[in-house]
């Protein structure tokens, strides 16, 4: 006797009120298809597995996480759909399903396209098939995104989390009263008071805290005191002052304004001018970033120093005695502000984003989910602040938790104040105060009077094997293998398992399909000079062909 468990799904609810819908049509075409099969000993199961309201382009579903846990149990021996993508729209989860049945014994009939997984060409079959319910699910997705973009233009609001200020009602944003005192309060801070820093200060001495927002899940957010990240994103979004954002530009929106015109301009204003330090630059972003903190192999400080040409500023750390003279190559040091800036925030970047080593460093094993939530929270967002933010707040964060750099000709060492850094991650000062030590291996090469500091190795032969790196992409295969063996359903489980966001998992999971020529250079070391872990996670997305993954980490700058 072989077990025939039906499978129906439906996308939406509509309709799934009457008396006889779709679920009801796929089941009694499978139930007939199931009949007709007696000879050969197909029997229906009575439990039903339907899902009604849901997409076929998750796993999480209540009636297949059923099914796939009586296939588990072995009670299932052949499962019968009306048509393949009842199941599944996505490749990648049905790889995974496929590997289950495989691993249980377990046949996959389509009544509507009569085959089954236990031949070769059913295989095929339905690997075609499903290449097709994809390709038809990226085209009804670009329709969205064309549908949401039209609409944006017209000022309609199209959803994502609620602004402070507004609520929703009938799929408009409406004024919150409350809470725009609260919004109006802060860009009237940042107009009296000059920096994000001090308004962060300020808001969290009054108490002012996000907005709370409640989850279809029921699982509250929000409510929590600003990071300068979140102040730096409401002082600068349009919609308070009745704009639709879209794209890089903005449009009239339907809703009304909590933000005068006149202020908003005044904030923005003050934004520009806070950033304009950069002026025009060709290799700083903003005012000298480590001054007072960079320190050459005798032990003397660097100083900081600009030369202009042609109406460009060129900044500098320099020996003391080669600030008004080239000198020869052996007797000083004169780097370029934005190559060394760069090579010390990349590893303190990274270093944010390895949850299990902050919490190693900052002593959190016994401490509860609150502190651990609050940690990575703010390690989440320093990064972007360390990277983007005003000059001014750049600079406030890396003098506050550097120490001291130590050059050598073959090394870069960071010194990080283990009591500051805690402090400004919002965390009790630990009782191990003995400082975080970051060494970079590097080499020097001469370009005219400057010099230029590779990130690379302490030899010439452009070999340096970065322990984060391969970290990374060991991390990323893992994470992969447990979705494709059916270990884990989903990116949640995985962060619940080991503990890590679930931003950082998906930002991650694409590199478990680096090209093996790329993975084999960075585990021999000779991957290219700019290629660190952070930059590599942080890549907006990576192309599937190998060719074009080369060539982008190429000219990666």
């Amino acid at each position: 006797m072989k077990r025939c468990a039906v499978y129906t799904r439906k996308s939406t609810e509509e309709g799934l009120e009457q008396d006889f819908n779709s679920l009801h049509a796929q089941r009694e075409a499978c139930e007939a298809f199931i009949k007709s099969q007696r000879h050969e000993g197909w029997k229906l199961m009575s439990a039903k597995f339907d899902d009604g309201g849901f997409s076929g382009g998750a796993m999480k579903r209540p009636a297949l996480e059923e099914l796939l846990e009586a296939i588990e149990q072995g009670k299932v021996d052949i499962i019968v759909v009306y048509k393949v993508d009842r199941l599944t729209r996505s490749l990648a989860d049905f790889v995974k399903i496929v590997e289950l049945l495989d691993g249980k014994g377990v046949s996959f009939v389509s009544v509507t396209q009569q085959f089954n997984t236990t031949s070769s060409m059913g295989r095929l079959t339905l690997n075609v098939l499903l290449s097709f319910a994809q390709f038809e699910r990226e085209v009804t997705a670009e329709r969205i995104r064309d549908k949401i973009a039209a609409s944006k233009k017209k000022g309609i609001w199209m959803g994502g989390p609620l602004p402070l200020g507004y609520d929703v009602e009938d799929r408009k944003l409406v004024i919150n009263k409350t809470e725009a005192k609260t919004v109006r309060r802060l860009f009237q801070m940042y107009v009296n008071l000059g920096t994000v820093h001090r308004v962060k200060e300020e808001a969290d001495r009054l108490g002012i805290i996000t907005k709370r927002r409640t989850q279809k899940n029921d699982k509250q957010t929000g409510g929590k005191p600003f990071s300068r990240g979140n102040l730096y994103q409401l002082l600068s979004n349009p919609l308070y002052v009745g704009l639709i954002p879209h794209k890089g530009e903005t449009y009239p929106g339907q809703h009304k304004a909590i933000i005068d015109q006149k202020t908003w301009n005044v904030v923005q204003s003050m934004f520009a001018r806070n950033a304009s330090n950069r002026i025009h630059s060709t290799n700083t972003r903003g005012p000298f970033l480590l001054t007072g903190k960079v320190f050459d192999e005798a032990g003397q400080l660097l100083y900081q120093h600009q030369a202009h040409k042609q109406e460009k500023r060129y900044c500098y750390y320099v020996s003391r005695h080669m600030m008004y003279s080239a000198g020869s190559d052996n007797d000083g040091w004169r780097l370029p502000a934005k190559t060394l800036e760069d090579a010390v925030t990349e590893p303190i970047c990274e270093l944010l984003q390895d949850q299990s080593r902050l919490i190693d460093v900052f002593e959190l094993h016994n401490h509860g989910a609150a502190d651990i939530d609050k940690l990575e929270n703010m390690a989440t967002s320093l990064p972007d602040e360390i990277n983007f933010g005003a000059p001014d707040v750049r600079r406030h964060i890396l003098q506050a938790i550097i120490q001291r750099i130590d050059l050598t000709r073959d090394r870069v060492s960071i010194t990080l104040d283990k009591v500051e850094f805690s402090k400004t991650l919002g965390l009790l000062v630990p009782t191990n105060k003995i400082p975080i030590t970051i060494a970079i291996p590097i080499r020097l090469r001469r370009r005219g009077i400057e010099r230029k500091l590779i990130i690379e190795g302490p030899d010439a032969s452009g070999v340096f094997l970065d322990r984060n790196l391969c970290r990374l992409i060991a991390q990323a295969r893992h994470w992969f293998s447990l979705l494709a063996t059916g270990k884990v359903s989903s990116v949640r489980e995985i962060s619940k398992l080991d503990s890590v966001n679930e931003n950082e998992i998906t930002r991650s999971l694409p590199l478990a399909f680096l090209a093996p020529k790329i993975v084999e250079d960075i585990l021999d070391g000779r991957q290219t000079e700019t290629l660190t872990a952070y930059r590599l996670k942080r890549l907006s997305s990576l192309p599937l062909d190998w060719q074009k993954q080369a060539k982008l980490l190429e000219n990666l700058t």
